[in-house]
């Protein structure tokens, strides 16, 4: 026995809605046809080689000196700004100019993150001896012990390197902040501990420090201990809006 075919009542307001759907598709279709078949307007095709060749954003008066003069410049920017509109590049004004850019929902594609390494001057490179091997240090301190006024700078660039830290502040009038050196210091220079670092002999010999040496010169033993010292205040919550103490549940009692 042949198998009847499955019959289905269809609602009226279903098959209207299938209608309305099929005439948008097709009356889309003819749209984009229509589109195709209609030659681009001349004067779009020059507005955009200008656009794409300058090396600025060029704005209305250079534009419209380069066109035809039965040209409406604001209306085929407006195309044209219309046409590129869903595309990689859009085309935008800026201060009153135009250009294209990458469209801005695609401006991760045209990142790129690097590593740019920066040669520390001999002023920080001589700072940072002096807190490696005497801390915890002060600035003051630093600036007596290398004989020389150190510019704001120096600390700052050390602390982005992330290579010295701020420990705590000094019991002295004016309580100013004592630096050592950081974890990432010992791993960038390829250090276990403090200790490792070149005692006066190895300094000698490297070169870094001059064999005419007065009599009694001696290099310090670094500590690792992070705990301050006695002459030593933890650094306070209020030093948070500086950028130098730990959150509050870490700093030392």
């Amino acid at each position: 026995m042949a198998a009847l075919a499955e019959r289905r009542i269809i609602p009226i307001d279903e098959l209207q809605a299938k209608t309305k759907e099929q005439s948008e598709v097709e009356a889309q279709a003819q749209s984009e046809s229509q589109a195709q078949s209609e030659p681009r307007p001349e004067h779009l095709r020059l507005l955009e080689a200008l656009l794409f060749a300058a090396a600025a954003p060029l704005d209305e008066k250079t534009l419209g000196a380069r066109l035809p003069e039965d040209v409406d410049l604001k209306a085929s920017l407006a195309a044209l700004q219309a046409e590129y509109a869903p595309r990689g590049v859009n085309l935008v004004r800026i201060n009153n100019k135009w250009t294209f850019r990458t469209a801005s929902d695609l401006s991760w594609l045209l990142t790129k993150e690097a590593v740019v390494p920066k040669k520390l001057s001999r002023a920080a490179i001589e700072t940072l001896a002096v807190i490696a091997y005497h801390q915890p240090v002060t600035r003051a301190e630093v600036e007596d012990i290398r004989g020389v006024v150190m510019s704001k700078g120096t600390i700052d660039v050390l602390m982005e390197t992330g290579w010295i830290r701020p420990r705590g502040r000094r019991k002295v009038p004016g309580r100013p902040i004592t630096y050592g050196t950081s974890e990432d210091f010992l791993s960038h220079f390829g250090l276990e501990a403090l200790g490792d670092l070149p005692g006066l002999e190895e300094l000698k010999g490297s070169g870094l420090l001059d064999s005419r040496l007065p009599p009694g010169f001696s290099v310090p033993m670094p500590s690792d201990d992070p705990a301050l010292r006695d002459d030593e205040d933890p650094l306070e919550p209020g030093d948070l809006d500086l950028g130098l103490a730990p959150p509050p549940e870490r700093v030392e009692e």
